[in-house]
């Protein structure tokens, strides 16, 4: 009993400078930023409380509006595009050989590299004149499919959504393999022997197996989506006419732009209480039934 209580102080102990600095920079400024979306703020003077005039004018806001569609747009291509390849490059670079390895390292590199430079690489393999996708669809005769990709508002978010999931995929992939690493060997001889092979095994022992993860590299992919502002700034500004506007960017042009430090923290809360829900509502459909 002493020793299970010397253990848990001592882990206690350790998170605390975590938690500390977690409290500081993390929960009191979104608790400093709620507050201030209840008042009409410029940055300078004293901020005029209005209640919630700044949620009654958010959404009234067309452009709002706009800019959540294209999010969610963004949060279903997460989903759909991060998740399911992740986990088909675990299943297939499972083994921990020098190939798979070099694999590894390829997918993850993305990661590591500046949204600055992912923006720009991908900026110029859209342009409409010297870009390489344009070049590489007239090389192979579909020179009807060309088109200007960033300025297009029928495609221009699709288009974004791309290098926000192949740079992002690389983590999903490292969780998926150290998931995959984590089922005992016993339960991979047992469903052999039952005959649980190919896409049996995938779906009634291995998926169950690691459900648990599947659901929060769901919930890491909506609120990376929700937050998504670098590459879209880089690669459109959130044009042409706020085609390709996010929350995270209709939030920064209001505050830094036209100085509306109220409203663009009523932005901000919002931008978590969306989160919140998706994230809640992403429990309710994954929840497993006994």
């Amino acid at each position: 009993m002493l020793s299970s209580l010397r253990t848990r102080s001592f882990v206690a102990l350790a998170l605390l400078p975590a938690v500390l600095i977690f409290l500081v920079f993390a929960i009191i400024p979104i608790i400093w930023s709620m507050y201030y979306g209840f008042f009409d703020w410029k940055g300078l003077g004293d901020p005029k409380f209005i209640g919630f005039k700044n949620y009654e004018m958010m959404l009234q806001d067309p452009i709002f509006w706009r800019a959540l569609k294209n999010n969610l747009i963004l949060v279903a291509s997460a989903i759909i595009g991060q998740v399911p390849i992740a986990l088909l490059l675990a299943l297939l670079l499972l083994k921990n050989n020098f190939f798979n390895r070099i694999i590894r390292s390829a997918v993850f590199m993305p990661m590591v590299l500046s949204t600055v430079v992912v923006g720009l690489i991908w900026g110029y393999i859209y342009h409409p004149q010297i870009g390489l996708l344009n070049q590489l669809l007239e090389s192979i005769g579909l020179e009807s499919w060309t088109r200007a990709w960033l300025s297009d508002p029928k495609i221009n978010i699709f288009a974004v959504s791309i290098p926000i999931n192949w740079a992002n995929i690389g983590p999903y992939l490292i969780i998926f393999i150290a998931a995959l690493q984590n089922i005992s060997s016993e339960v991979n001889d047992a469903a052999k022997i039952d005959g649980a092979v190919g896409s049996k095994k995938l779906f009634f022992v291995t998926l169950p197996m690691i459900w648990d993860m599947v659901v929060v590299t769901i919930v890491l992919c909506i609120s990376g989506s929700l937050k998504a502002f670098d590459h879209v700034i880089i690669m459109t500004g959130g044009g042409p006419a706020q085609s390709t506007e996010l929350l995270a960017t209709y939030m920064y042009n209001n505050t830094f732009t036209v100085y509306r430090y109220g409203y663009g923290s009523a932005v901000s809360t919002m931008i978590i209480l969306i989160s919140a829900l998706l994230i809640g509502l992403n429990y309710i459909l994954t929840k497993r039934r006994s």
